[in-house]
């Protein structure tokens, strides 16, 4: 199976939209003002030179590149460049493809030479997109996607079962697809903090630590194991989410109820598209300078409106009062369809 990751995607957009743009250090975030508070959503590979790099606040990249051009976000644009990229590997044949994301998919093929299937398939995307891939070949999915990076950019790699401890054995568990910052330095807590060393751990320690069943999973992530199927199964979304920064820290009561209710209406509108009950509630509080709170509460199936608009107000009741803040966010999960792919939505951020 391979995956395929399109090298610095959102840049590499603005790059055709803008030729001029080619070889500069490019940023895209916000609205292309990092006087404003907004994040870097992308960087080029010129940008990523002077230490930019997604997530960084907008202010502080253009500071460590200041000649760079910095560009706002384009949802729609990169949503049909994307969905060009995707028909384009559905043509591939026998290619049965999953959609990770904007710039991401697995594509599971039989053939016995993956390397020239993945060199077609490169050229397939350039020809008629115009943007360069990086393809990653594995035994499972996890071995796949991890062997991308080492292919990057516009190259291929291979991992399986046999090379799998050689390459990634010795590197550090942050390096794996799937573990983060904070489960890495969880992992480094109990002593672990290799690929080799997680994939040997005993698992009473794992399951203690991150419970029954996330304890042996990353464990088997440590050996590189898991699904060996492409799964092209439309994804379904468990929930949706709305956030917003604001150039002014919000610092008077009423100023947080009309921001919350205005994003309460956004993802409540999102929600009856799909048609399901909502089952849960998270708002996301952002106090200055930055300092995070995530408030939940589990819902009882429902459709009503004012049901769920009352149960999120119940939450903002949780906010500390009279702190300032930057940033709100609101998610409502939805219940499952029985048959349904879990999934999220790509173009969303932050949760």
């Amino acid at each position: 199976m391979l995956h395929v990751d399109l090298d610095q995607f959102v840049a590499a957009v603005e790059v055709l939209r803008h030729p001029e743009l080619a070889g500069k250090p490019v940023i895209v975030g916000g609205r292309g003002d990092p006087t404003e508070r907004a994040v870097v959503s992308t960087a080029s590979y010129e940008a990523r030179e002077f230490g930019v790099g997604s997530g960084m606040p907008l202010r502080i990249a253009a500071r460590k590149a200041p000649d760079a051009v910095i560009l706002p976000v384009d949802a729609e644009a990169y949503t049909a460049a994307s969905e060009r990229v995707m028909a384009t590997l559905r043509a591939q044949p026998g290619a049965t493809v999953q959609v990770l994301g904007w710039d991401e998919a697995f594509v599971g093929v039989q053939t016995d030479d993956p390397e020239a299937y993945a060199a077609r398939l490169q050229a397939a995307v350039l020809d008629r997109t115009r943007l360069h891939c990086s393809v990653g070949i594995g035994d499972t999915l996890v071995r796949a996607k991890v062997a991308t990076g080492f292919g990057k950019p516009r190259g291929m790699y291979r991992l399986t079962a046999e090379n799998w401890f050689a390459v990634m054995g010795d590197r550090p568990t942050i390096d794996l697809w799937g573990v983060g910052t904070k489960i890495s330095r969880r992992l480094a807590a109990l002593g672990i903090t290799t690929v080799a060393e997680l994939a040997t751990a005993a698992p009473e320690g794992l399951m203690a630590e991150f419970g029954p069943r996330m304890g042996p999973w990353y464990i088997l992530l440590g050996r590189g194991e898991g699904a060996r199927v492409v799964d092209d199964t439309p994804w379904v979304a468990r929930g949706h989410s709305r956030e917003t920064t604001y150039q002014q820290d919000l610092t008077e009561a009423a100023q947080v109820e009309e921001a919350v209710r205005e994003l309460a209406v956004q993802v409540l509108d999102d929600v009856a598209a799909e048609g399901r009950p909502v089952v849960g509630l998270a708002l996301k509080v952002r106090y200055a300078p930055f300092i995070t709170k995530t408030f939940t509460k589990k819902v009882a199936e429902t459709f009503d409106r004012e049901l769920v608009m009352a149960r999120i107000f119940e939450l903002v009741g949780r906010i500390e009062p009279e702190r300032p803040i930057r940033l709100l966010g609101l998610r409502a999960e939805m219940a499952m369809p029985d048959d349904a792919r879990e999934g999220h939505t790509p173009t969303r951020s932050g949760w």
